[in-house]
């Protein structure tokens, strides 16, 4: 009896399908590498800016190096008044507008002052690196600011970049663990190979534009709740489980039973690459757990639920979390509004992003995949 034949991949969205070259990251379903360092390994042992300059200039920094690129870039956070007025004054007059749609709105701004902006030399293009990882804090910073209608916050080039961020959006200098939580996060998210924001980069760098236009495109990208906006939408939906569950109105498993007849997408679950889990989610989650057990029950309590929803998903469908999931709870009990969750992701992706517009730009051919006719044959009119 012959063999079945083997059931044809399902290669929509490039599922599975390689679409070119990189020496920056290397995502397998046992690992993430950062140019040769596993991820669990800079997590714990490296800070945020010693994985940016990884990233940016290829190597690991010196002491010196380190030292000279924090000064460097804590010196680049101001932006433009005409900026910064104008992201405050979006947020205010459109409350229902997405941040991460201002902070795409700002960046395009800062391009127009960029006065290396049309220059894609290896040079100039590191420096807009720089600049743009110093100055999107501030402007993310700005943006919540002008949705609470206060003023905008100046940045402190006393404190390392996950403390300015946290200090201009909360308006909170925070304390040493909150500041490392931070610091972890932006570690986690910094960069993840050929995922849909940092493909687009690449392939609008490879038309030979600008890296603002490409670090736009990225944005726009990761804005979508089936990349970046998953962590919020994660965290929407504990909200909502403990709102309809509270006070045994309904068990959690009885939620999420009703959520799989109902058919509904539950977010900051499963990964594309990941199928036996995401290695930072643990990670993260860790570094959270730690904080909400210093903060009491009402942080604890999203951690326990998480766990609870965490365990049926996987006796159920048996598919793992990602780390927008306990991304979710660990900015929620650091009281970061939930709209600035996937802008804060860009604060962190930013690195990614920039390293490989400067990549493909160094060794460039314009993206230009071809794709399967599947409409009527030949036809006259």
């Amino acid at each position: 009896m012959s063999a079945a034949p083997a059931k044809p991949q399902d290669t929509r969205g490039l599922a599975g399908q390689t679409v070119g070259e990189t020496s920056i990251c290397a995502v397998t379903q046992t690992q993430l590498m950062y140019r040769g360092y596993e991820i669990a390994d800079l997590a714990e042992h490296a800070s945020f800016e010693e994985v940016a300059f990884l990233l940016l200039v290829g190597h690991k920094p010196s002491v010196a190096e380190l030292a000279a690129f924090k000064t460097e870039v804590a010196g680049l956070r101001a932006i433009p008044a005409s900026v910064r007025d104008a992201v405050a004054k979006i947020a205010k007059d459109a409350p229902d507008a997405h941040p991460m749609s201002v902070l795409r709105t700002g960046v395009s701004m800062l391009s127009h002052l960029d006065p290396e902006c049309e220059d894609n030399s290896p040079t100039a293009e590191l420096r807009k690196s720089k600049r743009l990882l110093a100055q999107i804090p501030t402007l993310i910073g700005a943006c919540q600011r002008g949705r609470e209608g206060k003023p905008v916050l100046a940045p402190d080039a006393s404190l390392d970049h996950a403390a300015n961020l946290l200090w201009l959006i909360t308006g909170k200098k925070p304390d040493a663990l909150e500041a490392r939580v931070m610091d972890v996060s932006l570690t986690l998210y910094a960069e993840h190979d050929f995922n849909a924001s940092t493909f687009s980069c690449r392939v609008i760098a490879s038309t030979e534009t600008d890296m603002h236009s490409a670090v736009c495109g990225g944005i726009g990208a990761l804005k979508g709740p089936l990349h970046g906006g998953a962590n919020e939408m994660a965290m929407e939906m504990l909200k909502q489980i403990d709102g309809d569950c509270a006070g045994g109105k309904m068990s959690v498993d009885a939620w999420m039973q009703r959520a799989y007849a109902e058919k509904r997408k539950l977010m900051g679950f499963g990964h594309r690459v990941y199928k036996n889990g995401d290695h930072r989610a643990p990670i993260l989650r860790g570094w959270g757990l730690k904080l909400a057990d210093r903060m009491g029950a009402d942080a604890r309590k999203w951690f326990d639920l998480g766990d609870q929803v965490q365990a049926i998903m996987l006796r159920d469908k048996n598919i793992h979390p990602n780390v927008d999931f306990p991304c979710g709870m660990t900015y929620f009990v650091m009281g970061i509004p939930v709209p600035q969750y996937t802008p804060i992701f860009v604060a962190a992706r930013i690195t990614g992003w920039c390293a490989h517009i400067m990549e493909q730009h160094q060794n460039n051919r314009i993206i230009r995949p071809l794709a399967d006719y599947t409409g009527l044959a030949l036809r006259h009119w």
